[in-house]
């Protein structure tokens, strides 16, 4: 997979006018050019930077159920075409779904000392079913994607919309937005109120997101606020209303997310990381917009024809489209042993999870067309991970027990591999 995504990297590099050796000269000091740590630090970020224009990696290729592979270009503008003013877009291709998807968006900055910025998009894309995003996310990048490669779930949107991005203070984010979205299930389903059946959906939507990171080690000159190192607990929060009613919206409802990230430990040790992820949407909020806790298991007969990649926080045993809730509470443990040192560079890791999921739906019956189970008994899993033992490959073992155990012994327990690697 790394040798895939250098050779990627080697093609965008050549189309952009970087020649091999116009790449070492790229990567030279002396030169006004981006020095190699910084070009590293930039794809690892996913982009690939030009002179005007960087070069978006996370959509050369992906490949999920629906879709089968996805591939396309994309990117943002960079300082050098202006400090002020950006443009984003990205344009993408389904091979089995044999459609186009793409965005359109920019944005102009009000205040630099706060980073405070406006931006405008147009989207005609999918999103997974009873996924939630968190509007102040960082960026997060991966070569490869576990989870996308066995999603089916998905609903077509366009949405158009206007956000507000602040920083606060340096340790405090913002970001808010209003959308207006043209939704609808590539699968079968309606939503039954009051004896009317729906299955497209019309919302007008107000999100405001809020980051706090309060023991992050800043440092500020006249110029920048600069992260130094990343301090923890972490805190996000964000508030959703859907408006009926306005701008054509036919449902109503609202939607409270909160999640929180701890680290204990050095990573140059042995630590533990705690995530805490929890929501609640009250109001008739149809399927697409509910929680589904992560699943990560295709609904196949055996364990190797379940056999995929393990994902970084998901649910290994917990099946796609198993379970969803208007209210639910995922807690996960990860602790990381100190790496083997076997050599200079070989020092694979062994990494020990526990899992557990809690939730329910009022009114399931309101849901149409798809079954599925409630949280309400506690979910659990548990096991361990092997990683690093391979160019970055790795193996995961994970048992499901508890409330939801499966009388087949067999179908309780996911044995998948693990990729992970950084630039």
């Amino acid at each position: 997979m790394l040798k895939c995504c250098s050779i990627f990297v080697l093609i965008i590099c050549t189309t952009l006018g970087y020649g091999q050796s116009s790449i070492k000269e790229h990567l030279q000091p002396k030169q006004d050019s981006i020095k190699k740590k910084e070009l590293l630090k930039s794809l690892g970020n996913g982009f690939l930077p030009s002179k005007y224009f960087n070069l978006d990696l996370r959509y050369l290729i992906k490949f999920n159920q629906y879709e089968g592979i996805r591939t396309g270009l994309g990117g943002v503008t960079n300082d050098a075409f202006s400090e002020k003013y950006r443009f984003n877009t990205y344009g993408v291709y389904g091979f089995k779904d044999h459609r186009f998807k793409y965005s359109i968006g920019g944005g102009f900055r009000l205040a630099k000392k706060t980073n405070t910025w406006v931006n405008l998009s147009y989207t005609d894309d999918l999103q997974e079913t009873g996924s939630t995003k968190f509007l102040t996310d960082k960026r997060f990048f991966q070569f490869f994607e576990p989870r996308l490669l066995n999603i089916d779930l998905f609903h077509k949107h366009i949405t158009k919309s206007i956000g507000l991005e602040h920083q606060i203070t340096s340790k405090l984010l913002s970001e808010s937005e209003l959308s207006i979205s043209n939704v609808n299930p590539t699968y079968s389903y309606s939503y039954v109120f009051n004896g009317e059946s729906t299955n497209t959906f019309h919302l007008s939507t107000a999100k405001i997101a809020l980051q706090w990171s309060p023991f992050n080690t800043i440092k500020t000159s006249d110029k920048n606020t600069e992260e130094i190192e990343e301090g923890y607990p972490k805190f996000t929060f964000q508030y959703a209303k859907s408006f009926k009613d306005v701008f054509g919206s036919n449902f109503g409802f609202s939607k409270f997310d909160f999640r929180t990230i701890h680290k204990i430990g050095s990573k140059n040790d042995a630590f533990s990381e705690i995530t805490l992820v929890s929501g609640i949407a009250k109001g008739n909020t149809p399927l697409t917009h509910l929680y589904h806790a992560y699943p990560n298991n295709i609904t196949k007969e055996t364990i190797l024809q379940r056999f995929s990649v393990a994902g970084l926080n998901s649910f290994e045993t917990m099946y796609f489209n198993e379970f969803f809730s208007d209210k639910f509470a995922t807690f996960q443990l990860k602790h990381f042993l100190k790496p083997f040192n076997v050599s200079g560079r070989y020092k694979p890791q062994m990494v020990l999870i526990s899992r557990f999921a809690i939730g329910d739906m009022n009114n399931p019956e309101r849901h149409q067309n798809v079954t599925f189970n409630s949280l309400k008994k506690g979910y659990t899993e548990s096991g361990f991970e092997l990683n690093k033992l391979l160019f970055g490959f790795g193996v995961s073992f994970t048992y499901r027990y508890g409330g939801y155990h499966l009388p087949e012994f067999s179908d309780n327990i996911a044995f998948k591999f693990t990729f992970n690697v950084s630039l």
